[in-house]
């Protein structure tokens, strides 16, 4: 059977040169913070679709949201696992908002603060009826563990939709990459809310960064 390759080559040919257009026209605007909410009182007003980036701590959220957007600076990044503490909201314009999620798994915070983040998620996933998908991050070097299975098993509680996206492929082989991928797509086929493809990115190279654009272009075209 012939293996997935991670090279820009496989990826692109999933989309056409419309929907990458469409991906990069949709994320060259003026992208800029809207909100930061840390409990769900908190939470801005609903406009247009959202999509969400969730994903462990350290997974790599905030710098794959700048590869994104283009904006070296838009989300704070860090080494410090738990840095993002809020969802954190993006837009260019009304119809469409990013938004970054606080990581779970391992955080260097007390633990009352760490289960406030989990009421937060909670109450945003099953309240928020404008989000249109989660992307759901995962450190292609480890692939799926324990830790997102409470994330996922949330995603299909609420019933939304969630596609997975490897991040740092850069420090795999192809062939490594090639594996992770298809490893992840079997975990993932039990699932009825994941989304079957497995996208994989890179924000430090670039590799895959048009092609998760384009994906979700195509997902606010087909909402809209």
């Amino acid at each position: 059977m012939h293996k997935p390759s991670c090279d820009n080559d496989r990826m692109a040919g999933e989309f056409t040169d419309s929907e990458i257009e469409s991906g990069r026209r949709l994320f060259a605007a003026d992208w800029h913070f809207i909100a930061a909410a840390a409990s769900p009182t908190s939470l801005p007003p609903m406009r247009g679709l959202e999509i969400a980036l969730a994903g462990r701590s350290n997974v790599g959220k905030s710098s794959l949201l700048n590869a994104l957007t283009g904006r070296k600076h838009l989300a704070r990044t860090s080494r410090t696992p738990g840095r993002t503490q809020e969802l954190v909201f993006f837009a260019a314009d009304k119809k469409f908002t990013l938004v970054d999620m606080p990581g779970y798994g391992y955080a260097a915070a007390a633990k009352v603060k760490i289960a406030a983040w989990t009421g937060l998620i909670d109450a945003y996933l099953q309240g928020r009826a404008n989000l249109a998908r989660v992307y759901v991050l995962v450190d292609a070097r480890h692939g799926l563990k324990d830790t997102d299975g409470p994330m996922l098993g949330a995603l299909g509680q609420a019933g939304l939709s969630y596609q997975v996206v490897l991040t740092k492929i850069d420090a795999l082989t192809s062939a490594q990459c090639a594996e992770r991928i298809e490893q992840t797509e079997t975990e993932l086929a039990r699932s009825a809310a994941a989304f079957p493809q497995v996208l994989a990115t890179s924000a430090r190279s670039g590799a895959g960064v048009a092609q998760l654009r384009a994906a979700i272009a195509r997902l606010l075209a087909e909402r809209r």
